[in-house]
């Protein structure tokens, strides 16, 4: 059983990392920064952005902050392997290994971004991005960007002047541009959310019952039987 669940959970972060980099790739040597495809009406499209790293396209501040995240993302990632080893070995629910491994794909995702896209692509600014140049890329190891493109604005509009604090601001649901890794990372851990009882769960004992067909005789049974025998 722990082979097989081993199995699946490599099988699970391959295929989230191949359908994450294919569709990386095909943006980033397609698409300059900025552009994108209306996929279905205008609620869905494949819009081409870059960020430094975090999740959703969010940035960190600083010369340093690429780094500091990448460098966070290397030890997370070799702590999350960790932890999938330990919980297939000590046979827990197959669910929470499973979206572990979502987890882990998500993050070794974003991470292949950051360690080499800056090392084998050009940048997108005003131009499609070529793969491995003659001069190099355009950023070195650890500083490249992570690429985004899954845009969901399925509604936006101006809150009304009832809502407090937001009263008059312009809203847009769903906001954030991400990718599939970061997906991944989000299925996972609500997944891990929603049946952490069921995941988390102590197995109940199990308590033998007595055969209740073997009638047990008693010392009061055989000193009775004895008196009527006298």
């Amino acid at each position: 059983m722990n082979k097989k669940v081993s199995r699946n959970a490599v099988l699970i972060v391959f295929l989230v990392l191949l359908m994450d980099q294919l569709i990386k790739i095909m943006v980033k040597t397609h698409l300059m920064e900025g552009q994108e495809i209306i996929v279905f009406d205008n609620w869905f499209r494949v819009h081409f952005v870059e960020n430094s790293g975090m999740a959703f396209s969010m940035e960190l501040p600083s010369a340093y902050g690429k780094i500091l995240l990448s460098t966070f993302r290397l030890i997370a990632i070799g702590f999350i392997i960790y932890l999938l080893r330990r919980l297939i070995h000590e046979k827990y629910h197959q669910g929470l290994v499973y979206s572990g491994a979502m987890i882990l794909a998500g993050a070794i995702g974003n991470m292949i971004d950051s360690a080499f896209y800056g090392l084998i692509f050009t940048d997108s600014i005003g131009r499609v991005a070529s793969i491995f140049p003659k001069g190099g890329g355009y950023a070195g190891f650890l500083k490249g960007n992570v690429v985004d493109m899954l845009w969901f604005p399925i509604a936006h509009g101006i809150f009304p002047s009832w809502v407090p604090v937001w009263k008059g601001e312009y809203n847009e649901f769903f906001r954030p541009v991400f990718n599939i890794a970061d997906a991944s990372i989000t299925i996972g851990v609500v997944i891990i959310i929603i049946f952490q009882k069921t995941f988390f769960a102590q197995p109940t004992p199990v308590v033998e019952k007595q055969n209740e067909e073997t009638p047990t005789v008693s010392d009061d049974t055989i000193l009775s039987t004895a008196e009527v025998a006298e």
